[in-house]
């Protein structure tokens, strides 16, 4: 199965709680594990629907052709049958696959190596990856030579292959379940289905109003460790929302915080102030690639980056015992006023 590790499930949809009992038996909804976690869809039922019991099965049809093309949990996916490649190998892929490499060379270009889906072998040297054998501090020595088959700029789509000039290996758990997000949204547009939510791995997406004439409302989650508090209220149509943070993946040694972010251009994890970045865009895959992006830039760069490119997001960021919370103005105009400090 595709894991969700390094995604922690800091944006939840809150519970549908409608303002009347009138409107509960017009809502359906069907949950399931996926991606070492759960999704959830919830959505209007109309008179041009397919019925659930079809919705459903599309949608696990949906997720179980995605853990078969990109499960870096399952030899026989086709990434790992791919990363198990050598240097200067081809291979055919699905559509599925080459549109993920070519999202991800397009958020490691415009985010300079802030983002790279070849870091596979630095996660397993750290301990957070498939193939990791316990969470550890790897030596300079060991990064550097982890590094050596990491970089975006050793894949290459051709046509309907995928090839590598490098022994890279390609992880996709930064953008894979905001893919799967979107992929189960469109599934339901085409079914008749104009009103939904849907989270998976607490990525999500929402569209319409419900039956009382309300929008979706989604929580965005205060970072802390042990208990789920909402930081933030937003409401949704068309948008997408994804959050990445480090306050719940990390492990510590010698009274040193490791996060399960790394940092692709130094093979290490982030070591910054920034507890959880939240990104609102139509797409969600893109929304969980840019969450990512801006984590690993931090608070000062990361919100330089997303104001300068007019990007929709919500930074918390540490001071000391406390936090502090700015947005973009990109962010504001979608959801009013400004951040919660």
């Amino acid at each position: 199965m595709i894991r969700a590790l390094l995604q922690p499930v800091i944006v939840a949809a809150l519970a549908a709680a409608l303002t009347g009992c009138l409107f509960q038996d017009k809502i359906e909804s069907f949950v399931g594990p996926t991606m070492g976690s759960t999704y959830t869809v919830k959505y209007v039922a109309g008179s041009g629907a397919a019925d659930k019991a079809q919705l459903w099965r599309d949608t696990e049809s949906i997720l179980a052709d995605i853990d078969k093309q990109l499960s870096t949990y399952r030899s026989d996916s086709d990434i790992e049958i791919f990363n198990a490649l050598p240097a200067g190998e081809c291979m055919a892929m699905p559509e599925g696959v080459r549109e993920l490499v070519l999202a991800g060379q397009q958020l490691s270009d415009e985010s300079n190596g802030a983002f790279d889906l070849t870091i596979e072998p630095l996660l397993n040297l750290w301990g957070f990856g498939p193939q990791g054998k316990g969470e550890r501090v790897p030596t300079a020595d060991e990064i550097a030579a982890a590094r050596e088959d990491v970089g975006h700029r050793y894949l290459k789509v051709s046509g309907e292959q995928l090839c590598k000039e490098r022994a890279v290996q390609v992880d996709f758990n930064s953008i894979a379940a905001g893919y799967a997000v979107d992929r189960v949204a469109a599934m339901l547009e085409s079914a008749g289905v104009s009103s939904y939510l849907v989270e998976i791995t607490g990525e999500l997406k929402a569209r319409g109003l419900k039956p009382d004439g309300a929008s979706w409302r989604i929580a965005i989650e205060a970072p802390k460790d042990n208990e789920r508090v909402a930081q933030r209220i937003v409401e949704l149509d068309g948008l997408a929302v994804s959050t990445s943070g480090d306050y719940r993946n990390y492990f510590e040694r010698d009274g040193i915080r490791y996060s399960h972010t790394l940092d692709p251009q130094t093979g290490a994890p982030i070591n910054h102030h920034l507890a959880a970045v939240t990104v609102v865009d139509p797409s969600t895959l893109r929304a969980d690639g840019l969450s990512t992006v801006l984590m690993v830039m931090g608070p000062e760069r990361g919100l330089a980056y997303a104001t300068e490119r007019n990007i929709a997001a919500f930074f918390v960021i540490r001071e000391g015992q406390e936090f502090l919370s700015k947005s973009t103005e990109a962010f504001d105009e979608l959801f009013g006023g400004g951040a919660e400090q």
